[in-house]
């Protein structure tokens, strides 16, 4: 039976158990289980802290799981990254209080709150800083205000905690992070259940990028048609039974749906419908 490690708490959950249904397996709790069975599709997903699930995948108790990239550079563990999940996207950075005008270089010597120690630890040694790293769990932005530390390094989403904490990003980002899935190596996606699994999400993670165009265009048009919605192959034509118009039907990048029935209108397109995918493989 194919085990994988799902996050049991953060802002990683949600994204891991709605991609992952998506998919088509069972994996959402009731309460608050450890673990859920999907019979059906001879799998386990294990709720696990999501800094221990690339542990437990790479000492091979788990065959994947779902973690941050963050987490698994930070955990040191010796793990692949299969896929990336295209969720859960942030920013690890250095803050400083707003009125501070602290720059890097003048962190030598301050404390920095972190839950990222071996990844903040390493930043600054590149980087030619001598600081005091603090560790803690969570809630790193409210550090500098209880004292505890002068500077945080911390994902940044929105930028909107940093702001409530009167705190301001300093230099550049020590990494960008995302939802990822992770196995102990390469090898196990030879496996029928792994590549099952990573078939389905692949073709749940292309649906998002991807929108189905269809509308009506005079025949004059086609060739313009075409060249705004070019599909994978060629776009789906299909008689009308006015014969001067033709019904095209396409599939096009949903980032640019707008300026694609802006173009198609241009041309004397009429009826565009834009319908979302919901899984496909090409």
């Amino acid at each position: 039976m194919l085990q994988i490690a799902l996050p049991n708490k953060g802002a990683l959950t949600g994204g891991a158990v709605e991609l992952i249904q998506a998919a088509g397996y069972r994996c959402a709790r009731s309460n608050r289980e450890l673990l859920v069975r999907d019979a059906e599709n001879e799998t386990t997903f294990y709720f696990l802290r999501p800094r221990d699930i690339a542990t437990y995948v790479n000492n091979g108790v788990l065959d994947l799981g779902i973690t941050g990239r963050d987490m698994l550079i930070d955990s040191q563990a010796s793990v692949e990254e299969l896929l990336p999940l295209g969720f859960g996207r942030a920013r690890l950075c250095y803050a400083a209080p707003r009125n501070s005008n602290l720059l890097l270089e003048g962190f030598s010597g301050l404390r920095i709150a972190t839950s990222f120690t071996r990844l903040v630890a390493r930043d600054l040694e590149r980087r030619g800083i001598q600081a005091t790293l603090v560790h803690l769990d969570g809630a790193v932005e409210i550090a500098i205000q209880l004292g505890v530390a002068d500077a945080i390094a911390d994902l940044v989403q929105t930028g909107r905690t940093l702001e409530e904490a009167h705190l301001s990003v300093v230099g550049q980002p020590i990494l960008t992070t995302e939802a990822i899935l992770i196995a102990r190596s390469h090898a196990v996606a030879d496996t029928q259940p792994v590549h099952l699994f990573l078939q389905r999400i692949r073709g749940i993670l292309l649906a998002r990028e991807y929108i189905m165009v269809e509308y009506d265009c005079p025949r004059t048009s086609l060739d313009a048609a075409c060249t705004i919605t070019p599909g994978i192959e060629s776009p789906t034509l299909a008689p009308l039974s006015n014969p001067d118009w033709v019904s095209v039907k396409a599939m096009a990048k949903r980032k640019e749906t707008n300026q694609i029935m802006d173009a198609l209108q241009e041309i004397g397109a009429k009826g565009i419908l834009v319908t979302e995918i919901r899984t496909c493989r090409i």
